[in-house]
């Protein structure tokens, strides 16, 4: 009678396992697995909830006769106390509203060369109303040089129910005739993207900042002309400043 097969002689069932190479290419696959559908996901959904994204904003800002105006460059999250307490932290300045004082005034600081912290903005419109703030920093002691931005609190809400501000900083270079309508106005300078860094670094110096980060490719346009035919141009990113909770000041 036969002797039954002993197990070192019976075929492997299942022999390419034993195989390095196909033993690697299995632990890649799980791997791949692991990261690609549970951790990454989780990742991601952490990572959009501390940072809200702008995409459902326009780009550019509107004239009050619906041409073309600045290009949004910035944005903010904190509350509108959050926003104006870290912008008067940073020496940014409530721009006094347009009227004939005002403009009386800024005209004949222009001319004499005299300090105008508050000088006033023309407006810029967008969600079909003109800015929620303007603020301003002064260059020297004319007027007709200064950074400033507009800011206008969205619909949008941070995790921690705050509201989201998308603005246009731009600095004023001179003071001239506008290329389209030939009214006395500012020229803005053509690298927004420098004033949009001006504005978040000045804000980070207050220590109020939580968090600065780009989001990239906000705009797809990366030149244009605003309403008084001064040329711009960007990177195209979208700079975010996270203002920490809560802040508050003596």
């Amino acid at each position: 009678m036969d002797e039954p097969l002993t197990d070192s002689r019976a075929p492997a069932r299942w022999p390419y396992f034993k195989n390095p190479v196909v033993r690697g290419l299995i632990g890649f696959l799980i791997l791949y697995f692991v990261i690609a559908y549970l951790v990454a996901p989780e990742v991601w959904v952490h990572y959009a909830r501390k940072h809200p994204t702008f995409d459902d904003n326009p780009r550019i800002t509107k004239t009050h006769d619906g041409h073309p105006g600045d290009p949004l460059n910035v944005g903010l999250i904190g509350s509108e106390d959050d926003v104006k307490t870290i912008l008067q932290a940073a020496q940014w300045y409530p721009a006094d509203s347009l009227g004939l004082k005002s403009d009386l005034r800024i005209g004949f600081d222009t001319v004499l060369e005299r300090e105008y912290d508050k000088a006033p903005v023309s407006n810029l419109y967008l969600f079909g109303r003109k800015e929620d703030l303007a603020y301003e920093q002064p260059v020297g002691d004319n007027p007709r040089h200064r950074h400033h931005v507009r800011l206008w609190k969205t619909e949008d809400l941070s995790q921690n129910g705050r509201h989201l501000w998308i603005g246009s900083a731009t600095y004023d270079e001179r003071v001239g005739l506008s290329h389209t309508t030939s009214q006395i106005t500012h020229h803005i300078a053509a690298d927004v993207d420098a004033e949009r860094d001006h504005l978040l670094e000045s804000l980070q110096q207050t220590n109020d900042l939580q968090e600065m980060y780009l989001e990239k490719g906000f705009h797809q346009e990366l030149k244009g002309k605003n309403g008084g035919g001064d040329p711009w141009h960007t990177d195209g990113d979208l700079g975010v400043g996270i203002i920490k909770i809560k802040l508050q000041r003596n």
